[in-house]
């Protein structure tokens, strides 16, 4: 077989390079490889999952606090079952006269002798110390905490003074005294009122007042408090502004003269 003109410079492997337009140079009879294709992943959103554990945290939630209620409710029913409780009494006992003295501003309608006059006075002021003794009776089995009480003394519907009594603990079965002072000075009553004051004070010797009061108590059992109770206080006493003294006294239904 003749041998093939192959001139000294000639490989057989090589491949002839063209440049491009753009100055680059690529191998003729080559192909690029072709692009590998990308695998795409599934995209599941979210929120579907994210709401349902929402949800169900709710929903432990409220069954938690739900069982936490009933167990508070249940605990509470097994104590009132078992303490029984009852409303405790605050009583008016004693009321002790310091000093009542009443002035007008026409002196001759009210002399020192309680002489009653036909003048009319227009203004009439009432000046007045008593000390009141209260009686707080407990007849639970556990023991009770008062708040601060206050007391107003009232004539005719007007308030004259009132007295604070600080809040205290009674122990269960118990029985307690309870002190309050009332001071007023100078109250001032004008015209009609200052008429019926001078009146009451000079032809009947007897000036009629009214003692009011709200004291607030809870039962405590275990170092928990109940839910307040109110006892009303409401006595109407009668001074006597020539003796000094109180003559009457009437709580409620209960009447009792001194």
């Amino acid at each position: 077989m003749p041998p093939t003109n192959m001139s000294p410079n000639h490989q057989p492997h090589a491949r002839e390079m063209r440049p491009t337009a753009n100055g680059e140079h690529h191998h003729r009879g080559l192909t690029a490889p072709p692009p590998r294709p990308q695998r795409h992943h599934p995209y599941y959103p979210r929120s579907s999952s994210s709401s349902a554990s929402f949800k169900g945290c709710c929903c432990c939630l409220f069954l938690l606090f739900s069982f936490l209620a009933l167990l508070v409710l249940a605990v509470v029913l097994i104590i009132v079952l078992a303490v029984k409780p009852k409303k405790p009494q605050f009583d008016l006992q004693q009321v002790g006269v310091q000093y009542m003295g009443i002035s007008t501003s026409n002196p001759s309608a009210f002399d020192g002798a309680a002489a009653a006059v036909t003048t009319t006075p227009t203004t009439a002021s009432l000046s007045l110390t008593i000390h009141m003794l209260f009686t707080a009776v407990n007849p639970n089995k556990v023991g009770i905490k008062y708040g601060e009480s206050r007391f107003t003394v009232m004539y005719r519907g007007i308030p004259l003074g009132k007295a604070a009594v600080p809040g205290f603990f009674q122990e269960a079965h118990s029985t307690r005294n309870v002190e309050a002072t009332i001071a007023v000075d100078r109250a001032n009553l004008m015209q009609a009122d200052a008429a019926d004051l001078i009146r009451d004070a000079s032809l009947n010797d007897r000036v009629e007042l009214r003692v009011l009061g709200d004291v607030g108590a809870k039962i405590r059992v275990l170092d928990f408090d109940s839910p307040g109770v109110q006892v009303s206080i409401d006595c109407a006493i009668v001074i006597s502004p020539r003796k000094q003294s109180l003559t009457y006294k009437q709580c409620g239904f209960d009447g009792l003269s001194v």
